[in-house]
């Protein structure tokens, strides 16, 4: 987000974006704030301090990320005219979100010192742990590549949740 120009300003029909309404902090890259407009929060950065009663316009680099960028400036838009927002650009299937759980909640584990046996238990029951051949059960194998994700997660591989179908990478 910017200071709108006088052009800018000039039309009638552009909201006003009060930044100071919302969360905002000061941090090494800008300011950052999150609005709530109706049950929706929406984040948004300004390298400037926000203004009280400025009008703001939005600034979109041609980069990688603008398709995602401008998505959620119109979503931001139609929330300050009273509209719907309408979908979030990328939302997660029950059953990526249900991985992702159990990868961090794997790798929690593991990092306190739960073998895989053990993990394998609390994730997925003890009854389908078998008491012989536990090191060929398909179960820890999967364990094993719960944990690996939790892992790959963590060392910022969660960028990728948040910037899906990119090309350039």
């Amino acid at each position: 987000m910017t200071v709108a120009s006088a052009a800018d300003r000039s039309s009638a029909s552009q909201p006003m974006l009060d930044l100071t309404a919302g969360q905002v902090r000061r941090a090494a890259d800008g300011w950052h704030a999150v609005l709530r407009i109706g049950v929706v929060d929406h984040r948004v950065w300004s390298e400037e301090p926000p203004v009280l009663g400025a009008s703001y316009a939005a600034k979109l680099p041609f980069d990688g990320d603008l398709e995602a960028r401008a998505y959620a400036a119109r979503r931001l838009w139609r929330a300050m005219n009273g509209r719907a927002p309408g979908p979030a650009f990328h939302k997660l299937s029950k059953q990526r979100r249900e991985r992702l759980s159990a990868a961090i909640r794997a790798l929690d584990a593991r990092t306190a010192g739960g073998s895989y046996r053990i993990i394998a238990e609390a994730l997925f029951g003890k009854k389908r742990i078998p008491e012989r051949a536990w090191k060929t059960h398909d179960l820890r194998n999967r364990t094993a590549r719960l944990v690996k994700g939790g892992l790959t997660l963590v060392r910022g591989g969660y960028r990728k949740i948040l910037r899906p179908g990119r090309r350039d990478e």
